[in-house]
């Protein structure tokens, strides 16, 4: 099996291209960090590839895709478009550029490479995975541009899978719930120490108590590539905060 993931350098990529790897598949991983990518490959071994480059950039998409082709011997069984980044703002001081720079990184830059990817996954009646968010579960203030983006893949996965049916292709996206990543921080938002304070706050959010694991997530991708007979489908990997669990 051979995998495209972006965002492949860290957090919930990272955890994916590893699982992914452990099952036998040849992975190939893509971001704008080569250290990153780097220290991950060398973890993994010779079945990881990687290919520094920008999801935004049609140039780049390009050579992720010919790359994950070419480690695959030919073939592309599944892209997983996790490459994204966090964006808040209040809604009483939304910005038109910092918008469009939300969709262009989360949404537009993902699907512009599942468009890519269609004839080689047609081929291998293959899947595309998005990475959405409980945060079209849950209503948390001042994250309004990053829940946005979040509905539109999880729209995006109901038409998409609509669509590429016929060409076997399946599609799913996985709604995470709170998992500690370097999303918070390269957005620089938070501390790390912040960072950590917020997520051991959320905990209690959760049905089962606790936050997750990035490779929890990956376990649920791993399902979604490897389901046949599923497509179209919003998995909720998220400990129950979706549920909207109240003590009163």
């Amino acid at each position: 099996m051979s995998v495209l993931i972006t965002g492949g350098g860290s957090g919930i990529g990272e955890d994916c291209a590893k699982l992914l790897a452990e099952g036998g598949a040849q992975v190939t991983i893509s971001g704008r960090r080569a250290e990153k990518l780097a220290a991950v490959a060398d973890a993994i071994g010779p079945a990881c590839r990687t290919v520094v480059g920008d999801v935004r950039h049609q140039a780049d998409r390009e050579a992720m895709l010919a790359a994950a082709i070419e480690h695959g011997g030919g073939r592309l069984d599944a892209l997983v478009n996790n490459a994204a980044n966090m964006y808040r703002q209040p809604v009483d001081g939304y910005t038109e550029e910092f918008l469009k720079e939300a969709f262009d990184t989360n949404v537009i830059s993902a699907m512009m490479l599942s468009s890519l990817a269609v004839p080689a996954l047609a081929s291998s009646q293959g899947a595309i995975i998005f990475i959405g968010s409980t945060h079209t579960r849950r209503a948390f203030p001042g994250a309004s541009p990053y829940a946005t983006t979040k509905a539109a893949v999880e729209g995006l996965t109901r038409v998409m899978a609509a669509e590429l049916g016929p060409k076997q292709i399946r599609v799913g996206c996985i709604l995470p719930g709170a998992v500690f990543t370097e999303l918070n921080l390269r957005a620089g938002l938070f501390s790390e120490d912040q960072a950590q304070a917020r997520y051991d706050a959320v905990a209690g959010l959760h049905a089962l108590g606790r936050i997750g694991t990035g490779r929890e997530i990956a376990e649920g991708v791993e399902y979604l590539i490897r389901a046949e007979w599923v497509t179209g489908v919003a998995l909720e990997v998220d400990g129950g905060i979706g549920l909207g669990v109240s003590n009163f």
